[in-house]
């Protein structure tokens, strides 16, 4: 038997040196990411994540919307994560912003679409969207999703799928402006569960309200009875994400 000489290619070169090193490197890069954004959230608490479109415009009503929930959350003592850039991320920063909380934004470096809003009390840059995703989820006590495109419906599909697995604690996950969501929400009731890929119990997972007082009173009553604090077997969880 021939000695084995390393799979074949099927047509693509090997990776040169140069390249592995660099990947190799990209390492420290990723863990820079992870340690800045523990080191500087880890004792902002607590927080709600708020998400929603980048392309929303500043007279549009969700944008209004974003900053009168933002506002209100940061009024009630809740320091307000968005993702830092325009649109309704602007606006939640905006809102929190002159509130009494902190106002964080979770810079991402993109090509084409986003620069960092003004209204940051704390602003974060991140060149990957994963890192960015886990600080999103770690601190959060809440998620409030407001109307918008893919990337909102990433986070939304993220935190759904975390909770559900039991990768992490059960919080609030609000979604905002009934209108916006009833199309995707009948098709998780009329195909999602029909078809048997979630259960009618996922769908408990979150809510939907339409008003800034409804967000606040939603995440009150869901730590009526426990701490905004994460329990040790929480936290073992958030250890894992």
């Amino acid at each position: 038997m021939d000695d084995y000489q390393g799979p074949k290619h099927h047509g693509m070169l090997p990776k040169n040196d140069t390249q592995l090193t660099r990947e190799s490197w990209k390492i420290f890069q990723i863990m820079a990411e992870f340690v800045e954004g523990f080191e500087r959230l880890a004792h902002i608490k607590p927080s709600v994540s708020v998400f929603g479109s980048a392309r929303t415009p500043e007279d549009h009503p969700h944008y209004k919307l974003a900053e009168d929930i933002s506002r209100t959350l940061s009024d009630a003592g809740f320091a307000v994560i968005s993702g830092g850039g325009p649109g309704i991320m602007e606006a939640s920063n905006r809102g929190a912003f002159t509130g009494k909380s902190p106002s964080i934004g979770l810079n991402i470096q993109l090509p084409n679409e986003q620069a960092g809003n003004e209204y940051q009390d704390i602003g974060l840059n991140f060149r990957h969207f994963f890192s960015r995703k886990v600080m999103f989820v770690k601190y959060a006590s809440a998620y409030v999703v407001l109307p918008g495109g893919f990337g909102t419906l990433d986070e939304l599909a993220e935190i759904l799928t975390l909770v559900q697995t039991g990768k992490t604690r059960r919080i609030p996950i609000i979604l905002v402006e009934s209108g916006f969501w009833n199309g995707l929400l009948d098709w998780f009731k009329d195909t999602l569960v029909s078809e048997g890929t979630i259960s009618a119990e996922d769908l408990d997972l979150f809510q939907v309200h339409d008003k800034p007082e409804d967000v606040v009173n939603a995440i009150f009553d869901h730590y009526e009875r426990i701490s905004f604090e994460p329990s040790e077997q929480e936290q073992e969880k958030l250890m894992e994400l």
